[in-house]
């Protein structure tokens, strides 16, 4: 998965970003639109990080969704 996929299945992954960072509120949400970049920003702004450690973060939820969604197509490893 990679971030035009999110940006087309932004309103179904916020419930994910809801669980994950808890202060963003439904109004960022809309704002980020599945920005990267806006994604980013909001996470520095509202927990106080540094831009290189709300990046990281945002490609570890990416690559967890990646994962998640390889298991529920049934792309995991097999027996």
């Amino acid at each position: 998965m990679n971030w035009d996929t999110i940006e087309g299945n932004w309103k179904q992954m916020t419930g994910t970003m809801k669980q994950k960072w808890a202060k963003l509120t439904d109004d960022d949400l809309q704002y980020m639109s599945g920005s990267r970049d806006r994604f980013v920003g909001r996470l520095q702004e509202r927990y106080g990080m540094a831009k290189d450690d709300a990046q990281r973060q945002a490609d570890e939820w990416l690559n967890a969704q990646s994962s998640t969604e390889t298991r529920r197509s049934g792309g995991g490893a097999g027996l």
